[in-house]
């Protein structure tokens, strides 16, 4: 065992890991909130405990919130920054993190990631990304999108009974984002593998073999990518990567370090998001057939219909922010470095917002005021590309398995951040209905 690896799990999980054994001990709320596993099938009394007790609840590590109008406010806040900041971490974790420093381990949560810098480092990296990562780029993805599927969905009607992670919901978006990355297709089985092992990246307190299988899989990721760098130059294609790869100019481009993070970052956004999406959205409308009675009567409905399955079952479960300096929200004092969990599967949920959060309803006039894809300045880069995925993905699959149904018990992902579905065995029907 690596002595720096040791050091760099202590410093992101290993103490937290010990705090947060202690706090859930003393019964503190806004623990249970984050890691209790009671909690995790069905978290939707935490998160009513959490609104009841406040709109900021303040625990042992963090100040926690599951309100709407508490979330929306501190994310669009420019006095709270990204949580990836070495700056904010106590003196002896800081200390050790510089120490056992490793750029070849590291994830989309690290610097310099979208997700772990502040301006002026942030508004530089996105605004360069979106010079390319534009909604005209996403929206002519809509053919591969559609194409995709159709294969997909063949292969699942001559099969007959599956689980649709693994034949469709995993597979619908890694092609799609191993496109956007340039990625051949025969790589697309070890990005799915790596994904898998690098998924729980988002979690705290991860016990030291997670750790240890997370870091082995960014090493491979970013390895292979440093070498897919190298062959974009000299032979570019036309695909994003090959784009964000090729900008030129004093200021205007990505070092090598930003373009690993940046491909690490689109990696998780534009694949992760989307398989929990395509699971979660599955069940949801096989649960509640007299939605799906609706979308059929009414097509139109189906893009409002992602953004209330976006709303009730969040494939982002939380994000945290940290104060910037001593400040003020709502009313509640907040210092200088407090950490502040926003529960934004909680946060969609609210009842102050959303007349009876717990109904799944297609036609919800304010679906779209979800925060399932966070907000502010860090709001998800893979948005639109999760959105057109979901709405093609989720509407091609019921409409060429009308009699889609359950054939077991599905079982959740153990992630507490990523939330969605391991597997979901399903039988497709006998009236399939034949491709357009």
């Amino acid at each position: 065992m690596s002595v720096r690896s040791r050091m760099r799990w202590v410093s992101k999980h290993g103490a937290v890991r010990l705090a947060l054994r202690q706090a859930h001990r003393r019964g503190d709320l806004a623990t249970l909130a984050t890691i209790d596993p009671a909690s995790a099938p069905d978290p939707l009394k935490v998160y009513d405990d959490l609104r009841a007790a406040g709109p900021f609840v303040q625990g042992r590590l963090a100040t926690v919130t599951a309100s709407h109008p508490a979330a929306a406010a501190l994310l669009r806040d420019d006095a709270f920054r990204a949580a990836g900041d070495l700056s904010k971490l106590p003196l002896p974790l800081r200390a050790l993190a510089r120490i056992s420093y490793d750029p070849a381990a590291s994830g989309p949560i690290d610097p310099p990631s979208l997700l772990a810098v502040n301006p002026p480092d942030h508004t530089r990296l996105r605004r360069l990304v979106s010079r390319v990562f534009t909604a005209r780029a996403i929206d002519a993805l809509r053919g591969e999108v559609e194409r995709t599927a159709h294969h997909l969905l063949d292969v699942m009607a001559a099969e007959g009974t599956v689980d649709l992670v693994e034949r469709y919901a995993a597979q619908l978006p890694v092609t799609v984002i191993t496109t956007i990355l340039g990625v051949p297709a025969d790589m697309r089985a070890q990005f799915l593998r790596w994904g898998a092992d690098a998924a729980a990246t988002l979690d705290v307190g991860l016990p030291y073999a997670d750790f240890q299988r997370v870091e082995a899989a960014q090493r491979a990721v970013n390895s292979w990518f440093a070498g897919h760098f190298a062959q974009l130059r000299r032979v570019p294609g036309d695909d994003i990567l090959s784009r964000l790869v090729g900008l030129t100019g004093d200021g205007e481009q990505l070092t090598e370090t930003e373009l690993t993070a940046t491909a690490q970052l689109l990696l998780a956004a534009g694949f992760e998001t989307t398989v929990n999406l395509l699971g979660s959205g599955t069940l949801a409308l096989l649960e509640h057939r007299e939605q799906l009675e609706s979308l059929r009567a009414d097509p139109s409905r189906w893009p409002n219909a992602i953004e209330e399955i976006l709303r009730v079952e969040s494939p982002v479960a939380l994000t945290t922010r940290v104060a910037g300096a001593d400040t003020e929200l709502l009313g509640v004092a907040m210092a200088a470095r407090q950490l502040v969990v926003v529960m934004l599967a909680g946060a969609n949920r609210d009842p102050a917002v959303f007349p009876n959060p717990h109904v799944l309803d297609v036609q919800r006039a304010n679906a779209r005021d979800h925060l399932a894809f966070s907000g502010g300045i860090h709001f998800c880069l893979g948005a639109a590309l999760a959105r057109l995925e979901g709405e093609i993905g989720l509407r091609l699959l019921f409409e060429r398995f009308p009699d889609l149904a359950l054939a077991g018990t599905p079982r959740r992902r153990p992630t507490r951040v990523l939330r969605g579905w391991e597997t979901i065995p399903v039988h497709v029907g006998t009236s399939a209905r034949t491709a357009r």
